[in-house]
């Protein structure tokens, strides 16, 4: 299959981040192709030194820290330290009240697929939104006494393992557990488990050292600052800060199969499939669709993500071995032109001999 050229990939990630520069501060935009890299940025950090974001600035990258903690679950799965349909409650302290619905408790592979049932915010979230929408690191709060406390109170909208529902909090509750179940913290547990196999050294929740002069300063959609988020012990859900360098090291994993260590993590994550009709579907930790025929038929897997000052993108096709990352520092959405990016070389890919 012949690839793209650097200068084809090139030229199509700098005329995507320049389209996304019109309405961002600052973005990065990197495209895959097979072994073909190319990372290009527009616009400006935002920060003090004022300098334009490249391939290693930090941004927030919201929910797509949900594909790491999913991966972290079948990570400890494939070495036997966990089981992916073991009850939440277990890994909880004892007395922890987790809800249930007909029967049914609420497993970890279920809240990596959000078919857990949990509505998309901790208790009491939903109403501080409502009365503050423009509270600064809403999430702060969600230490994990508060987190497991509120579970007493929570209703589940569904039987588990039945329904499609996005839960912010849910994948809290897994970065959570996992932690607990490994003895560490969140952002120990993601190094350990993913980032150090991967050699990605700059995927973190805690900035601090050399890496804040190379952090972007988040936006609001007027381009004024925006506040940092901090997700305490809700992290598994969006806490994590990555580069476009670090995210090709991850997305490329998902391509080849990644180290031995990782290889069977990424293929139970992609064994699970969860329908939420004819077209699209879930895996674990990964949004899934495959286009129309008339759009060429090809596979789409991706997660985005959102804080209060930024956006990501990460979206890929394991059959075609190409990949899409967008990173913008401010909060408005990046998916339209990041999709279209990945669409025109899907595209390009299907149109070129073999």
């Amino acid at each position: 299959m012949m690839s793209v050229t650097a200068q084809e990939l090139a030229t199509l990630a700098q005329q995507t981040a320049d389209r996304l520069a019109e309405q961002h501060v600052g973005v990065v935009v990197a495209a895959v192709a097979d072994d073909v890299v190319a990372i290009r940025g527009a616009g400006t950090t935002g920060a003090h030194h004022g300098r334009a974001p490249g391939p290693d600035t930090l941004f927030e990258i919201g929910s797509v820290t949900k594909s790491f903690t999913a991966l972290a679950l079948t990570r400890l799965a494939s070495t036997g330290t966990v089981g992916l349909d073991e009850p939440l409650a277990d890994q909880l302290p004892p007395g922890t009240a987790v809800p249930s619905r007909d029967g049914q408790p609420i497993s970890l592979q279920q809240l990596a697929s959000h078919t857990s049932g949990l509505p998309r915010l901790p208790r009491g979230m939903l109403l501080q939104a409502l009365l503050r929408p423009s509270k600064p690191d809403p999430y702060a709060g969600c230490t994990a006494d508060a987190l497991l406390s509120g579970l007493a109170g929570t209703r589940l909208g569904a039987t588990p393992g039945k329904r499609f529902r996005y839960s912010n909090l849910g994948a809290g509750l897994l970065g959570l557990a996992l932690a607990r179940r490994s003895g560490t913290d969140y952002e120990t547990l993601i190094t350990r488990e993913i980032c150090a196999p991967l050699g990605m050294t700059d995927t973190v929740v805690t900035v601090d050292g050399t890496r804040s002069e190379r952090s972007a300063q988040g936006h609001v959609r007027r381009g004024q600052p925006a506040a940092p988020w901090h997700l305490a012990d809700l992290a598994g859900a969006g806490g994590l800060r990555s580069t476009a360098t670090d995210l090709v090291a991850f997305v490329r994993a998902q391509l080849d199969g990644g180290p031995p260590g990782l290889a069977e993590a990424i293929r139970l994550s992609r064994a699970f499939e969860h329908r939420r009709n004819s077209f699209a579907w879930v895996h674990l930790g990964w949004m899934a669709h495959r286009l129309h025929p008339r759009q060429g038929g090809h596979l789409q897997i991706w997660h985005n993500g959102g804080t209060g000052g930024f956006a990501s993108f990460v979206g890929f096709d394991p059959e075609k071995r190409l990949a899409v990352i967008a990173l913008g520092n401010t909060r408005r959405p990046v998916d339209g032109p990041a999709f279209d990016l990945l669409r025109t070389l899907q595209t390009e890919r299907a149109a070129k001999p073999n």
